[in-house]
């Protein structure tokens, strides 16, 4: 009798949780290409690649740009452990899930970590922060930009403006964010950012873009102590990354770096900006369609995220089985809520690849049919 290959058994699913998202073909063929040496010459030319491509859609000029080996958080890891050292004064400033874990880093590492907490659903208030940065001077400033558990767009720019002069290293959590909205890094002053590949880049999850600035480079180079992480240790790992010849650190997964590669690449044919109107349309047809089915948002318009969607779930509707029946019956996923959020919110992600109309008129019609 033959051994069942549960490979054989995965289904075609509409990703349309907060992530991972739906991978382009041409990704998918990218990432079957012969592996070959992570020193490889012609492998060194498409990490070349990657790192322009990344500046190019980051608007950065930064040496530093980088993707990670490991997830979106990998690359919140390697920006915390590179840039704190024990004592430092880190602020975070928080309205969600990913707010939540900054700290959490922060403190693990030994920052004297401060916060500011706004409610979850709404944004970062920027006379708030002002008044907070006035108090005293911080090391690090971070926030998230596209904070996933709610569905809150930040003031990531305006928070840039309140800094600019200051010693403070500003870093901006871009995980849900990049390739789905404008980054502007330099313009708007961000140091270091971290990102994943499995949202609005519509690459599976397994690499974190990175970007440092001059500043968050000299912090690192004039640290008192050793980067605590060895693997994500980039006063290391830049010697893999820059220069003719190339210093082994740890094997890159080769084949997700062509993923990365390609996705970047349909990125940036389709237009940056085109990409980005693609993702607000979509949001805005998505919305005017849940509406019309009586369900209602949680946050405010001008806050809103265009690549992740909080919807109220209405009173008397069992949220976990409105999923399962949608994963079950129509094959399209969803997310739940997140913390005081949980049971009260449905989150739908229109991430990269995902964000086009007929996905959203599939879900709008499954819902139509599910709900009471």
């Amino acid at each position: 009798m033959a051994v069942q290959n549960l490979l054989d058994g995965i289904e075609d699913v509409l990703l349309m949780g907060p992530g991972p998202s739906c991978i382009h073909d041409k990704v998918y063929a990218a990432l079957s290409k012969k592996t070959i040496g992570h020193l490889d010459p012609y492998f060194i030319r498409i990490m070349d690649a990657i790192k322009a491509d990344l500046r190019t859609l980051l608007k950065t000029e930064n040496t530093l740009t980088i993707p990670m080996s490991g997830t979106g958080s990998s690359g919140m890891e390697a920006c915390f452990v590179n840039l704190v050292e024990t004592g430092d004064p880190v602020l975070i400033l928080i309205n969600g899930v990913f707010g939540m874990r900054m700290q959490d880093l922060a403190q693990r590492l030994g920052a004297e970590v401060d916060t500011l907490e706004f409610e979850w659903g709404t944004p970062v208030l920027l006379d708030a922060v002002k008044e907070k940065i006035e108090e005293k001077p911080y090391k690090i400033v971070a926030v998230v930009h596209a904070e996933t558990s709610t569905g809150v767009k930040n003031p990531v720019a305006e928070i840039g403006k309140l800094l600019e002069g200051s010693d403070a290293i500003y870093l901006v959590d871009a995980v849900t964010s990049f390739g789905g909205m404008e980054i502007a890094m330099d313009a708007w002053g961000i140091d270091a950012l971290y990102s994943g590949t499995q949202k609005c880049l519509s690459c599976p999850p397994g690499l974190a873009p990175l970007s440092f600035s001059e500043k968050a480079v000299a912090a690192l180079e004039n640290r008192k102590t050793k980067v605590p992480n060895w693997y994500l240790d980039l006063s290391m790992i830049i010697k893999y990354w820059k220069g003719a010849t190339r210093a082994y650190h740890h094997t890159a997964p080769i084949n997700m770096h062509y993923g990365l590669y390609q996705a970047l690449k349909l990125i940036l044919e389709e237009g940056p900006d085109n990409v980005y109107r693609r993702h607000t349309e979509n949001h805005e047809k998505l919305v005017q369609g849940l509406e019309a089915l009586g369900l209602s948002m949680l946050v405010t318009p001008e806050a809103r995220l265009p690549m992740l969607n909080s919807v109220k779930i209405p009173e008397g509707v069992d949220e976990a089985a409105v999923r399962s029946t949608l994963l079950k019956d129509y094959k399209i996923e969803i997310g739940a809520g997140l913390g005081p959020l949980a049971g009260k919110i449905w989150r739908i992600g229109l991430m990269g690849h995902t964000a086009r109309p007929e996905n959203v008129e599939r879900l709008l019609s499954a819902l139509k049919t599910i709900l009471p």
